[in-house]
């Protein structure tokens, strides 16, 4: 999974890594990926991490900016 990967640049708490994690599933049902080795993926973790880091903080408002924000819906 992509965003485990990314996760270990910096340091996170369980729960930011809980939210992190479930935006990043949520995004991926979004767009419809299932294959976790696509490279769009990884796409997708950075966005979620970027967008976590902009102040969002649900998982689902995450999801749904980075979604918005990759533009491929």
């Amino acid at each position: 999974m992509p965003i485990s990967r990314l996760l270990k640049t910096r340091k996170y708490t369980p729960d930011e890594i809980e939210v992190l994690n479930e935006a990043f599933d949520q995004a991926l049902r979004a767009l419809g990926l299932v294959d976790r080795n696509d490279p769009l993926c990884e796409m997708v973790a950075r966005k979620v991490i970027e967008v976590s880091a902009a102040g969002a903080r649900s998982a689902r408002e995450i999801a749904e900016t980075a979604v918005a924000r990759i533009g491929l819906r």
